[in-house]
């Protein structure tokens, strides 16, 4: 099976809701999602975009950079997870929330800094990388096998 390279690009934050609905579309029934990226490069803000496009309460959607995860509920009700690995320095201080317990609930799971805990991802984990371009704007990126 041929993997197919998807791009979307972000030009400004006014852009973030409409890459944010075709990202979900793009991405299909993937539920574990990977955000690759430098520090600054907009994980957190395309995640909270994300959040957004499927109901969850705005004010509820922050940045999981102590707790490691947050879950929200989207508008239908359905649990999802938003993960920060940015802390984490041990393979273990994973294994100590229940990271597989997230991960094979079934349920959307958002990671950033994944790099952290590489080894413990899924064969079937989606990895989006954000870029950076010259004029500010964001090119989101990532290959799915799956046709």
């Amino acid at each position: 099976m041929q993997a197919m390279t998807h791009q979307i690009h972000i030009r400004d934050l006014q852009d973030l809701d409409r890459a944010a609905g075709e990202f979900l579309e793009a991405i299909g029934d993937n539920k574990l999602i990977a955000f690759y990226a430098p520090m600054g490069a907009g994980k957190t803000t395309f995640t909270t975009a994300v959040c957004k496009r499927l109901g969850v309460s705005e004010d509820a959607v922050s940045s999981p950079t102590f707790a490691i995860v947050n879950e929200y509920r989207t508008g239908s009700g359905e649990p999802m997870y938003h993960f920060d690995f940015y802390r984490i320095e041990r393979l273990e201080e994973a294994y100590d929330i229940g990271l597989y317990d997230y991960l094979d609930s079934g349920s959307l799971c958002l990671m950033e800094w994944p790099e952290n805990i590489e080894e413990l991802l899924p064969e079937q984990t989606l990895k989006v990388h954000i870029r950076v371009n010259p004029d500010n704007s964001r090119t989101l990126s990532w290959e799915d096998g799956r046709q």
